[in-house]
């Protein structure tokens, strides 16, 4: 939310650029690396069934989903979904993509310490993101203090949330590349491939953590000049 002459919007700039260079990155990098065939053949439904039975992770199911990079892995229903560009490709980016939720869904198994964190933060998080925003400026307009504060607390959750994130995709793509190259999924020369397109969507998940901070600290400048 913008509002003239407000000097504090500056602030989110670098991390504006950020995001606009982090989509560019992993939308190049993923669409290079589509064309860019894995030498063993595994598609990515293909991939995604032998790396979860190889984690005894046989009960995990996999569907195909529309979209494009909306893959991801569900601890609710234990179901692993993929886009149709992964399911049903033999590429590089392909068999990255798979592995990293793999990654997500043995960190489920192992009750991996962030990512429960993660998952209690959802509904706060979720509230967090929607109401904190507006409650925040609304305060600000009407001169109450105490919507502002509220606002402000609500989206510190969110905040949290991102930055809790941070680890648990990182983990998850450390994970990744672990078992493709030890399952002999990928060759030497093919898992620094791998490893790009894992590395192009970690950043989206910076710039996002960038863009939240900032946002708080954009908050708490705007709280703190109606106190002048």
């Amino acid at each position: 939310m913008i509002y003239p002459y407000d000097p504090t919007f500056m602030l989110l700039i670098p991390a504006i650029l950020l995001a606009v260079y982090a989509q560019f990155k992993v939308q190049s990098t993923y669409a290079r690396m589509s064309e860019v065939k894995s030498s063993k053949g595994f598609t990515g439904a293909e991939a995604g069934r032998k790396l979860l039975d190889s984690n005894g992770l046989t009960n995990i199911k996999i569907e195909q989903i529309p979209g494009n990079l909306s893959d991801n892995y569900d601890p609710r229903d234990k179901t692993l979904h993929l886009s149709e560009g992964v399911y049903k490709n033999d590429s590089i980016a392909a068999i990255g993509i798979v592995a990293h939720e793999v990654g997500h869904a043995v960190q489920d198994l192992k009750a991996y310490f962030p990512l429960r964190i993660r998952a209690g933060l959802v509904p706060a998080a979720n509230i967090g993101s929607q109401l904190a925003i507006p409650l925040f400026f609304l305060g600000l307009i009407f001169g109450a203090p105490m919507l502002m504060d509220i606002g402000i607390i609500a989206f510190s959750l969110a905040v949290v949330f991102t930055v809790v994130t941070l680890p648990v995709e990182f983990n998850a793509s450390k994970r990744a590349v672990s078992m493709l190259t030890e399952g002999g999924y990928v060759t030497d020369k093919e898992a620094p491939l791998a490893k790009s397109v894992l590395d192009a969507a970690a950043l989206t998940y910076v710039a996002a953590t960038a863009m939240a901070v900032l946002n708080l600290i954009r908050l708490l400048a705007l709280r703190g000049s109606r106190e002048d």
